[in-house]
């Protein structure tokens, strides 16, 4: 394993999407989100995903420097088109429009379809939270065949359908970022677990016969596994209703066969911003907001637990703790990205000088 230096690794991302077509602009913003998500400890959301972007980027399924095109806008409903763009550009562009048209009018809705991956769907609510907004959003994935078995399938039907709901901070406080997957774990973490030769958690994914598995490397074969769903018939609920209402409502499809062979990344969003003072007495919100965020941390920590935890809790705790000892990068992750930055012309020596040579760490 090796650990690299948060600044460092940003920077020779960067580079590497400016040299896959990005303009610098574009090149920034993608690299920022990715390095962030490693830096709140979601690596499936991280810089392993470079060479799986750089790919698609080559093979044109993903369109650099791209942008939101607004299909259809009816005031508090805008409809926008991604342009299989980079999703840290798109999601960052549709949430602004959505944001300001919030602000206006008091509620937006968002129906973004057709961006590549919009990465951790959490950036996208804290940028809502910040504006003092509070939103929910449903996304769906197609382009490739279904990861995800519904409650009591034995093969995949559909994909990880994040469901994020993000709620401003209180005077003083944090925000609430409640992102996840609807399967027990996002399958950018089977990816980190089988680079990183580890078995996964039990139960959360079943062989191509169904059978129960640890082993990640049943997501990597010719005839794929599947994941299983958080909360049993509950997260198997939400991830429908996610592909309906960011899919079919949104107009971008579904994970239907006929919508699995494009080879990518493909995401739809439905996203609902709501400003509170809109909706009654705001200074009642952020007490109320204060007073149940504050009783819910002080109950009393169970065995092994040092104290309890809303959710953006980790993230931050997190980010604190990597910024300052670095980033941690299982070996194959690494290589993967060596051998992609050797694709886009940034030879390995030159790669490694320009992170200072990141210092190997047990495994």
């Amino acid at each position: 394993m090796v650990v690299v230096g948060a600044e460092e690794l940003e920077r020779l991302i960067k580079t590497m999407f400016e040299k896959a077509g990005s303009e610098i602009e574009e090149a920034v913003m993608v690299s920022s989100n990715l390095v962030e998500a490693n830096l709140m400890g979601h690596d499936s959301h991280g810089v392993g995903l470079v060479p799986r972007y750089i790919q698609n980027c080559q093979n044109k399924t993903l369109t650099a420097n791209a942008h939101v095109s607004v299909e259809q806008d009816d005031g508090v409903i805008l409809q926008l088109h991604g342009n299989m763009g980079y999703g840290q550009v798109i999601g960052g562009e549709a949430m602004r429009l959505g944001i300001t048209r919030a602000l206006q009018l008091g509620v937006s809705i968002v129906a973004l379809r057709s961006s590549h991956h919009l990465g951790r769907i959490g950036a996208w609510g804290e940028m809502c939270a910040e504006a003092g907004l509070v939103s929910i959003h449903y996304v769906n994935v197609i382009g490739h065949e279904p990861l995800v078995a519904p409650y009591g399938g034995a093969e995949g039907r559909y994909s990880t359908n994040p469901y994020c709901t993000a709620i401003p901070a209180p005077p003083g406080g944090k925000p609430i970022i409640f992102d996840m997957a609807t399967s027990k774990v996002a399958m950018g973490k089977v990816r980190v677990a089988y680079n990183k030769g580890e078995e996964m958690p039990e139960d959360c994914l079943i062989s191509p016969s169904g059978a129960r598995t640890r082993d990640p490397g049943v997501m990597f074969r010719e005839q794929i596994g599947a994941l299983l769903p958080v909360g049993d018939h509950k997260g198997s609920g939400l991830a429908l209703v996610a592909e309906i209402l960011a899919g079919a409502l949104v107009n971008g499809g579904t994970c239907v066969p006929a919508n699995q062979n494009s080879g990518t990344i493909h995401n739809n969003m439905l996203s609902i911003i709501m400003n509170p003072t809109a909706l009654g007495d705001a200074d009642y919100f952020q007490s109320e907001l204060e007073g149940i965020t504050d009783y819910v941390k002080s109950a009393r920590p169970a065995q092994g637990v040092d104290a309890v935890m809303v959710p953006g809790d980790p993230e931050r705790k997190s980010m604190a703790e990597r910024r300052a000892k670095g980033i941690p990068i299982d070996d194959q992750t690494w290589r993967e990205i060596l051998e992609s930055a050797e694709v886009v012309g940034i030879k390995e020596p030159a790669f490694l000088a320009s992170v200072n040579q990141p210092r190997q760490v047990a495994s």
